[in-house]
């Protein structure tokens, strides 16, 4: 579901479960098969696969995918929400690295995919980079600079159209074809890019109508226009005919019957037992899904806390105790039982409900620490989740450190990522390292100009405007200033920008290492610390 709107109906979540077990009961770790090769941090080398409960990098080591949502592509907007803030997308995701979310899963629509797609919802003054750039584009560069962090992508086919969420993987407008069309683009686009590790094929999956006229998701009733099964088996092959090297993460249903009990009609014999949408996965160690390429199958389930919706056992006399054989039921015991991993799609949580504290505590104690708990990725970045709220606050720049506090033990942070890149046109970032000899001197001088686009609680971002004046071009050039003590930079585009105690550097970025006379460069950044002008600037040496 999408956590901006309600459940639009009662989910039918009858669960009971023994009371008495360990509130803090971790998952058992059941030896993976052939996981060779010692714990991983970060995200591991190459394109990852399974092995038995584990996800494993390419050389065996084991991983664990401990990542954040960041909607909005999936919207109206058709591009990542937050755009419109005063705090630049690159900065978002340095925080997202810093705080320990090693992977992104980033929610997308068909419509979003399309030939003339427009981005709407962007400050071209704090992210001038993005101007003109299509919603592809945009998701290129996003892709690109996580990657340069060390971070993974996945890519979750959230809604078919930006108008709302299906109970099935198609509508009347949006037909199988299409859905498996668009994530064969998107395959082939991202081909050997080991940033974008995967596909979650399509967003909670669930029931629809009253049994036993149900319309919605089934799972394993064996009817291809409603069995989630088997057309997750259909997409996640096509993707695979594509690039084979793909992680296929597969979401559950609510009901496996795919549609509602009549709990009204006071017969409790009949009535299904249900779950979230998209995390009722309590049939498919049964109806496994089937994929022609080994080792690729990740189960997604999606749980979620009384902010979204009061399931009954969140009342049970028994809470929190009752938790864990819930999750094992609808989800856990595939990873259990060693049969596949299992990577928490969505979870998440406003925490105005003392019950919901005590949830999100016992779930990710139920995950495991360590590299070999369960992987997820947390419901959301987005403070505009208007049931769960985000892990930013809704400057998009600050931190809702209470729920950080909860989840900061389960988190691994990425490693082998570049410090600040800067992009290029075409949204490859720039890792060359700086020039090993002295650059050129200047002939004639240089002028700088400098502007504070914003400032914050203990940050500010500007941009810096260095021309140079001379008679000849400057090749590569290397723009360099000076801040207070206490001043130090947090990131930096349209340059590989560094620091050393309280000078900056700005080398040229590969891809525009000449500076023509007349011609001028721009460098942006944001800073922590008290908001302070460039002082000393120089290019190539030349005071300016």
């Amino acid at each position: 579901m999408h956590r901006r709107t309600a459940l639009g109906g009662a989910l039918t979540a009858l669960a009971t479960a023994a009371a008495g077990v360990l509130v803090a009961a971790a998952v058992s770790t059941a030896p993976a098969a052939a996981a060779a090769g010692a714990a991983a941090g970060g995200t591991g080398t190459g394109y990852l696969h399974t092995s038995g409960n584990k996800i494993v990098d390419s050389t065996g080591a084991t991983v664990r995918l401990t990542g954040i949502n960041w909607f909005g592509m999936e919207t109206d907007n058709k591009t990542f929400h937050g755009l419109w803030s005063s705090n630049p997308w690159r900065s978002q995701l340095d925080t997202m690295a810093r705080l320990g979310y090693n992977t992104l899963r980033i929610p997308y629509s068909n419509d979003a995919l399309k030939s003339g797609a427009t981005a709407t919802g962007i400050n071209d003054f704090v992210n001038p980079d993005l101007i003109g750039l299509s919603p592809l584009q945009i998701l290129d560069k996003v892709i690109d600079y996580a990657g340069s962090k060390g971070m993974r992508v996945i890519l979750d086919r959230h809604r078919p159209t930006s108008a709302g969420q299906s109970p099935l993987w198609y509508t009347s407008t949006v037909s199988e074809a299409t859905w498996i069309n668009d994530w064969k683009m998107l395959a082939q686009r991202y081909a050997g890019n080991t940033t974008v590790i995967g596909a979650d094929l399509h967003n909670e999956p669930h029931a629809e109508g009253t049994n036993p006229a149900a319309t919605g998701a089934c799972w394993g009733c064996g009817d291809t226009a409603r069995d989630w099964r088997l057309a997750a088996e259909r997409a996640g092959n096509a993707i695979l005919g594509v690039q084979p090297n793909w992680l296929i993460f597969v979401e559950g249903v609510s009901c496996p019957s795919g549609g509602l009990s009549n709990v009204w009609d006071n017969d409790p014999s009949n009535d299904e037992d249900c779950g979230w949408w998209g995390g009722n996965l309590s049939k498919a160690g049964q109806f496994p899904v089937r994929l022609n390429v080994a080792n690729r199958l990740v189960y997604s389930p999606h749980e979620y806390a009384t902010s979204v919706y009061r399931q009954a056992w969140f009342d049970d006399p028994s809470y929190p105790a009752n938790m864990p054989a819930i999750w094992d039921k609808y989800w856990g015991y595939l990873y259990k039982q060693n049969i596949a991993p299992i990577m928490m799609g969505e979870f998440g949580t406003t925490l105005q409900d003392p019950k919901d504290k005590i949830w999100l505590q016992n779930l990710m104690a139920y995950t495991g620490t360590g590299v070999n708990g369960m992987s997820f990725t947390y419901w959301s970045w987005n403070p505009n989740s208007g049931d769960t709220g985000g892990i930013a606050n809704d400057d998009w720049t600050t931190i809702n450190q209470p729920k950080q506090d909860i989840l900061t033990p389960y988190l691994i942070p990425p490693t082998g990522g570049g410090g600040t890149t800067s992009p290029s046109p075409t949204g490859t970032p720039n890792t060359s390292p700086a020039p090993t000899t002295p650059p050129p001197p200047v002939t004639g001088g240089c002028t700088a100009t400098y502007k504070q686009i914003n400032s914050w609680a203990g940050g500010f971002q500007g941009e810096l405007t260095v021309k140079n004046t001379g008679t000849a071009a400057v090749n590569p050039w290397s723009a360099t200033w000076t801040w207070p003590s206490g001043v130090t930079l947090a990131s930096g585009w349209n340059a590989t920008v560094t620091q050393s105690g309280t000078t900056v550097t700005a080398a040229a970025p590969a891809w525009a290492s000449s500076l023509a006379p007349g011609a001028s460069v721009t460098v942006g950044f944001t800073a922590n610390g008290t908001a302070a002008t460039p002082g000393s600037v120089k290019l190539n040496g030349t005071a300016c």
